[in-house]
């Protein structure tokens, strides 16, 4: 889909294109597509210098039938987003205009975008997955080409970043009567095979054999049967993976600690943790990073029946710790106990939980920020860099004994699962910290992030893939 060829401006293309600041010199070949009046149209408004305004404009002469300008202001905006941004703008422009050959003047945005470019384009121009009795008309195949840049491997780069997203998003969407936790596997299975990665599926029983009762536990009120699916991108010989792992709870009722109806609606996505997984492992596909990462993901439904687990059970995870269940809403955090505890026997350096865990997070960082607690200030480091690289922001939450002992707080059990409603994405986080130990730790929860309420120039509403760029960015420049 995308090539690499130098500028040139009496190419044949249906559309180029082109970054225009207010104090640009018009290059003449620019220029002369338009009679020399590209001033002119400048100062007629019909092409907007402003940030981020987009113009499209026939050709007077030549093979290029028009340009699409993209107005970039004093230049002094030309941040990393803000290009990710303006190149989802012109995506979305492709894509409604049907534009089936087009060129980007890759040199106009600045040094280094063919990676944002291919990225914002796929991200912009992904649909969600519809059930619908007639679907959409097919769009046409579109060709991009990048001009004035040798940048091909970062533009396949950008795109597997962008697909890597959109699988997530897809995964997320699906109704939980069609995704479940087998159903879940089989992808898991298929991405595997396809892209040459070892992978393993546990079963129920192998799962009973290995003391998973914290998983198996959440599983007793559901017809359908657990899965833990584990993953493995070998990229750096013989050296300690890192574990990335996802919260894969395909449907949540909340169990006897129902949901109310309001709630309920929506927890087909309390699979997000696990899109992000199955996402950030189409995306190493292509990257290839020089470090080995073990992907697990732990997943079943928590549904309401007369074998579902209770209020007041003690339970007994895979590492011997008693668990008092107070809520069983608070199932995800007990899926990922056991899914931590298996990921410790491949000893990782480092272990990071990515989960749709809390409401709490949404109360105290909104919708546009993910919540995090570490046992380890350097890892944190890493992930805050990765973060700002893709403006998928992050925040440190609070991480004292104050909370770890509330998690610590049971008559009849080690640990009990919901210490209270005050600080519950911390203790949420904190009860998963039970079964990290000494290991470097991060916890994601993405539950205020791994949707939209409204369209972005990046994607539609509805699921994000939120972490896969910043996870992809970095295991990229890993360093322990």
């Amino acid at each position: 889909m995308y090539q690499v060829k130098d500028l040139d401006w009496n190419g044949s293309y249906d559309t180029i294109v082109v970054g225009i600041g207010a104090a640009d010199t018009i290059e003449e070949g620019l220029d002369s597509l338009f009679n020399g009046r590209v001033k002119a149209l400048i100062q007629s408004a019909d092409i907007s210098t402003k940030t981020g305004e987009v113009s499209i404009v026939p050709t007077f002469e030549g093979t290029v039938k028009r340009i699409l300008f993209v107005g970039l202001g004093q230049r002094n905006e030309n941040t990393v987003e803000n290009v990710r941004n303006w190149f989802g703008k012109v995506a979305k422009h492709i894509k409604a205009r049907a534009f089936t050959d087009v060129a980007v003047a890759l040199d106009t945005f600045g040094p280094n975008t063919a990676k944002l470019f291919a990225e914002a384009y796929e991200m912009a121009t992904y649909e969600h997955p519809t059930y619908k009795s007639e679907p959409k008309p097919a769009k046409p195949d579109v060709t991009i080409t990048l001009l004035g840049a040798d940048e091909e491997e970062e533009a396949l780069a950008g795109a597997a970043y962008g697909r890597g997203v959109n699988v997530a998003r897809s995964l997320t969407m699906m109704p939980a009567n069609i995704l479940t936790s087998e159903t879940l596997a089989d992808y898991a299975v298929e991405l595997a095979e396809r892209h040459g990665f070892e992978h393993r599926i546990i079963e129920k029983e192998e799962m009973e054999g290995l003391g998973m009762g914290a998983l198996l536990a959440v599983n007793q009120g559901s017809t359908i049967p657990p899965k833990l699916i584990v993953l493995e991108y070998r990229g750096a010989g013989d050296e300690a993976p890192v574990a990335v792992v996802g919260k894969g709870i395909t449907f949540d009722t909340g169990g006897y600690s129902i949901k109310p109806k309001d709630g309920i609606v929506g927890m087909k996505g309390d699979m997000g943790g696990a899109a992000t997984v199955l996402g950030l492992f189409e995306t190493l596909a292509t990257t290839k990073p020089n470090v080995n990462v073990i992907g697990v993901i732990p997943s079943t439904d928590n549904m309401i029946s007369g074998d579902a687990f209770k209020p007041d059970d003690v339970i007994t995870a895979m590492n011997g710790k008693t668990i008092e269940v107070l809520n069983t809403d608070a199932e995800g955090r007990l899926v990922l106990a056991d899914a931590v505890t298996f990921a410790k026997t491949y000893e990782p350096q480092a272990i990071i939980d990515v989960a749709t865990l809390t409401g709490g997070v949404l109360v105290a960082l909104g919708t546009e920020v993910t919540g995090c607690l570490t046992n380890d200030a350097s890892l944190y480091g890493a992930l805050e860099a990765a973060s700002r690289d893709t403006n998928e922001l992050v925040w440190q939450m609070p991480y004292f004994d104050v909370f770890i002992n509330q998690v610590r707080k049971s008559e009849v059990a080690d640990l009990n699962n919901s210490p209270g409603r005050y600080g519950h994405m911390i203790f949420g986080g904190a009860f998963v910290g039970e079964f990290v130990g000494d290991t470097p730790w991060l916890h994601l929860d993405i539950a205020g992030t791994s949707e939209r309420s409204s369209a972005s120039d990046l994607g539609p509403k509805g699921p994000t893939g939120v972490m896969v760029r910043t996870l992809a960015t970095m295991l990229e420049g890993w360093k322990r």
